[in-house]
C-alpha cells in the first residue's frame, strides 16, 4: 500500500481544500506519484459531486475514486454498521490506487452543523487506511495560546500530538482581515478589517507545541487572489441584471466598497480590483467610476442598487468607460441589504474557476514545508495492516474463493444470520445443516433472508448415504453401520464426512459445540497436512491500530519444545498468508537471560530450534509480552532484539496463559478476535468460541473460504 496522509481539519473554516490541492501539487513537483481520496463526499447546495473531488478530477490524470455518499455512510452508522463502511471505504481507496501511487492524500470531512462527527468519522477512516494525520487550522480570533489548545484537542482523537502518526499542523489564513466574529472578511481591506489573525512570525515565536515530533508543515498567509471571485459569480449570487457586460467573464473581485458618501470621498475608493455598490441615482458616483474606468483604472465592477438604472443620457457621457469593458449591472435590494448580502457568498473555489484553481494551488505549495515534502519522497515507514483492511482483504478474498462451507449448527440463530450475510455479501455460499422446516421458522424470527446463497439440508434425509464412508475410514477403530448411524447423529461428523468427499470446501463449527466436539472428528476423519506434526491453532486480534496473531490459545494444553517451535513456525506461516508481516515473539515470564525455571527454558529451547527450523523468518524469545509489543519496555528490556516492541505474532507457551490473554484482551479491551483458525489440517475446519457474535462468525466462514482456495493450511 502507498504511503497515506489524512488532511484533517482543527476547526470550522479551516480551508482544507485549498491546502490539500496545493499539497498535491506540491508532491507533484517532487516528482512524487500522488494519488487523492476522500472517503466521504461532502455536499452542498445541491451538488451531485463533492468539490475537492471535481476540481482535482479536472487537473490530475491519477485515478480518483468516488467517495462514498453522505446518506449512505449515516445510514451505516446510524445502524451500527461502521465497520462495513470503513469496508467499502478500503474498497474504494483500492480503486484510488490503480495507478500505483507513491502518496495518497487523503481529505478528511469538515464538521457542520448536520455533521458534527466528523472528527470521529476521520479517526476511524485514518486508522483503517493506515494513514497519518496533519491537522490543518486557521487561528481566526484565537491568541497563541488558545489555538494551541485547539489544536491539541483535536489532536487526541487522533492519539494526541506525541502519537508518532500524527505528523503536524499546517497553519492556514495567516493575518487574514477579520470581522467582529472572527470570519476572514475579504471585503474588508488595509484599514477597513477590523482586526488580523496571528502572523506566521507570531505563531513561530510564541508557540511552544511544534517540534521534532510535531512539527509546523507549513504557515500559508492570507492572499486575497485565492478567495477573488469572478464578478460573473458573485453577480449571479445577487441575483443582477447586466447593464453592460463589458468584461465581465474575466474581471475579479479582490475589494468591495459601498459609496454612499459624497464624491470627494467617494473618489479614494476607486481602485483596480474594486466592486463600486452604489445607488442607482447617484449619478455623481456612477460618472466618477466612469471616470476612472476611462483612465485606466481597471473596476472589478459597478453595482447600481434600488432598481434604479441611469439614463440614456448619462450613458452617453461614459461610453468611454464602456469601451474600456467596465461591467455594470443593477439589483432590486437597496445598498443596505447588498452590501448585506455580498459577505454570504461562499469563498469556495467554483470548480470551473481554473485561473484561481491555479493560483491557489502554486501559493499554497509555495508555503508548505520544503524538508517534510522531501522526507516524503524518500517515505521507507512500514505499513501496518488496519482491522479495517484486513476485514476488507478477508471478504474480498473469500469471495474470490468463491467456496461452499458446510455450518453444522444450522438452527443457531446466530449461525443463520452470519449465513444470510455471507450469502449477500458474496463471501461464500453456506450450507446449513437442520430441519428446514425449524431454520426457516428461525430465520423468519429474526427477520433474515436466507436467499439463494444458503443451502439447508436435512441431517435425518442425507445421514445414511454417509454410512459406508465413516465404515470404510474407521474400520480400524471397530467402526460398523449400527456404530456409524449412531456416530452420525452428530451433526458435525455428518459435516466434516462432506467435507472429506469433497462435498463441501470447509467447516466451520463450535457456537454451541465444544472445540473438542469440533476438532475430533476433523483429527479422525480429514487428519492433518503431510508435512505437519501437529495441529494448532491463531487468532487475529483486531486491535483498534493493527492485527496481531496469537497462538496457541484453543488447542495444545502444554506443548513441548518441539510443538512450541512447530506452532510458531505455523503461525508465521499463517501471518503472511493474511497479509501480516511475521516478527515473532515468543512469550514468557522473562525476557531474554533474566529468568530461570523449566517453563521459560522450553521457550528458550523453542525459540532456537524455531529460528534453526526457519532461518528466514524473525523469532525471538523468550519476551514478556510488554517487551514484546512497547518499543519503549523493548530498549530497556531487549534492545538488541529484532522482533521486541514490533512483534506481530506472539506464541505463547501453554495453552492456560493463551486462552487467558486472548479472552482478557478480547473482552477489556472490546477487541474483535477472528477465530480459532486451525493450522496444520488436510482440509480447513475451524472452530468457534461459544461466546462468538455474528461478525465472529462471518469472518471465521471467510478464512474458511480463504483456507479453502489456497489449498494448504500450513
Amino acid at each position: 500500500m502507498p504511503h497515506s496522509i489524512m488532511i484533517a481539519p482543527a476547526g470550522l473554516g479551516s480551508g482544507l481544500t485549498t491546502t490539500v490541492l496545493g499539497l498535491v501539487h506540491a508532491l507533484e513537483q517532487q516528482g512524487i506519484r500522488v494519488g487523492f481520496f476522500k472517503p466521504i463526499a461532502q455536499t452542498r447546495n445541491g451538488d451531485d459531486t463533492d468539490r475537492s473531488v471535481a476540481i482535482l478530477r479536472t487537473g490530475s490524470g491519477a485515478s480518483i475514486a468516488e467517495p462514498v455518499p453522505m446518506r449512505e455512510a449515516e445510514h451505516l452508522v446510524s445502524t451500527g454498521r461502521l465497520d462495513q463502511l470503513l469496508e467499502l471505504i478500503i474498497e474504494r481507496f483500492q480503486d484510488s490506487c490503480t495507478d500505483s501511487p507513491d502518496v495518497v492524500v487523503i481529505e478528511g470531512l469538515v464538521a457542520t452543523m448536520t455533521q458534527p462527527y466528523a472528527n470521529t468519522l476521520n479517526r476511524e477512516v485514518a486508522r483503517a487506511l493506515d494513514a497519518d494525520v496533519v491537522l490543518v487550522a486557521a487561528p481566526g480570533h484565537d491568541s497563541v495560546d488558545a489555538i494551541e489548545d485547539h489544536i491539541d484537542i483535536v489532536a487526541r482523537f487522533y492519539g494526541g500530538v506525541s502519537d508518532p502518526r500524527v505528523l503536524g499542523c499546517i497553519m492556514n489564513k495567516l493575518d487574514a482581515p477579520l470581522d467582529r466574529e472572527g470570519n476572514p472578511r475579504p471585503d474588508l481591506t488595509g484599514d477597513q478589517a477590523l482586526t488580523h489573525s496571528l502572523s506566521l512570525e507570531q505563531i513561530r515565536d510564541q508557540a511552544s507545541m511544534f517540534n521534532d515530533g510535531f512539527r509546523l508543515l507549513g504557515g500559508i498567509p492570507w492572499d486575497g487572489e485565492m478567495v477573488a471571485p469572478r464578478l460573473s459569480d458573485l453577480i449571479e449570487y445577487l441575483g443582477a441584471r447586466v447593464l453592460f457586460g463589458g468584461e465581465i467573464t474575466s474581471r475579479r473581485v479582490s475589494s468591495i466598497t459601498l459609496c454612499a458618501q459624497t464624491l470627494p470621498h467617494a473618489a479614494e475608493h476607486l481602485k483596480p480590483g474594486t466592486l463600486i455598490i452604489t445607488p442607482g441615482d447617484r449619478e455623481d458616483i456612477v460618472l466618477a467610476a466612469c471616470l476612472a474606468a476611462s483612465n485606466g483604472v481597471a473596476l472589478a465592477g459597478l453595482v447600481l442598487t434600488g432598481g434604479y438604472v441611469p439614463s440614456p443620457e448619462l450613458m452617453k457621457l461614459c461610453a468611454s468607460a464602456l469601451r474600456s469593458g467596465l461591467p455594470i449591472v443593477g439589483v432590486d435590494t437597496d445598498s443596505w441589504q447588498t452590501a448585506l448580502n455580498i459577505p454570504r457568498y461562499s469563498l469556495e473555489i467554483p470548480v470551473d474557476d481554473q485561473e484561481r484553481i491555479n493560483h491557489v494551488k502554486e501559493f499554497t505549495a509555495a508555503h508548505l514545508d520544503s524538508d517534510w515534502l522531501a522526507s516524503l519522497c524518500s517515505y521507507s515507514g512500514k505499513v501496518h495492516l488496519s482491522p479495517a483492511a484486513f476485514r476488507y482483504q478477508l471478504i474480498t478474498r473469500a469471495r474470490e474463493a468463491a467456496r461452499t462451507i458446510v455450518l453444522p449448527e444450522g438452527n443457531e440463530p446466530r449461525t443463520i444470520r452470519a449465513a444470510a450475510i455471507c450469502a449477500e455479501r458474496g463471501i461464500a455460499h453456506c450450507t446449513l445443516l437442520g430441519n428446514p422446516s425449524e431454520v426457516e421458522r428461525i430465520a423468519n424470527n429474526l427477520g433474515v433472508n436466507l436467499g439463494e446463497g444458503v443451502s439447508i439440508l436435512d441431517p435425518d434425509e442425507i445421514r445414511s448415504r454417509y454410512v459406508s464412508r465413516l465404515v470404510e475410514l474407521r474400520a480400524h477403530k471397530g467402526m460398523n453401520e449400527l456404530k456409524a448411524l449412531d456416530e452420525l447423529q452428530d451433526n458435525v461428523m455428518l459435516g466434516t464426512l462432506m467435507l472429506e468427499l469433497d462435498e463441501v470446501d470447509g467447516l466451520v463449527s463450535g457456537a454451541v459445540h465444544t472445540t473438542a466436539n469440533t476438532i475430533r472428528p476433523a483429527l479422525q476423519l480429514i487428519r492433518t497436512a503431510p508435512q505437519c506434526q501437529l495441529v494448532s491453532s491463531v487468532f487475529f486480534m483486531l486491535l483498534p491500530d493493527q492485527v496481531l496473531v496469537y497462538g496457541d490459545c484453543a488447542i495444545n494444553p502444554d506443548p513441548s519444545a518441539q510443538e512450541l517451535a512447530d506452532i510458531a513456525i505455523q503461525s508465521a506461516d499463517s501471518a503472511t498468508a493474511f497479509g501480516i508481516e511475521p516478527r515473532v515473539a515468543m512469550i514468557s515470564y522473562s525476557t531474554g537471560q533474566s529468568g530461570q525455571g523449566a517453563d521459560v527454558d522450553k521457550v528458550r529451547q523453542a525459540t532456537a530450534l524455531a529460528q534453526h527450523k526457519r532461518p528466514d523468518l524473525l523469532i525471538d524469545g523468550p519476551l514478556q509480552y510488554d517487551a514484546a509489543i512497547m518499543e519503549s519496555v523493548a530498549r530497556s528490556k531487549a534492545p538488541d532484539s529484532p522482533v521486541a516492541g514490533r512483534a506481530t505474532v506472539f506464541i505463547f507457551p501453554d495453552l492456560n496463559t493463551g486462552n487467558t490473554t486472548y479472552k482478557a484482551v478480547q473482552r477489556s479491551a472490546d477487541v474483535i478476535s477472528i477465530g480459532p483458525m486451525l493450522q496444520g489440517m488436510r482440509k480447513p475446519v475451524n472452530d468457534l468460541s461459544r461466546g462468538a457474535l455474528v461478525e465472529d462468525i462471518v469472518f471465521t466462514i471467510a478464512l474458511t473460504a480463504i483456507q479453502a482456495a489456497s489449498g494448504a493450511q500450513s
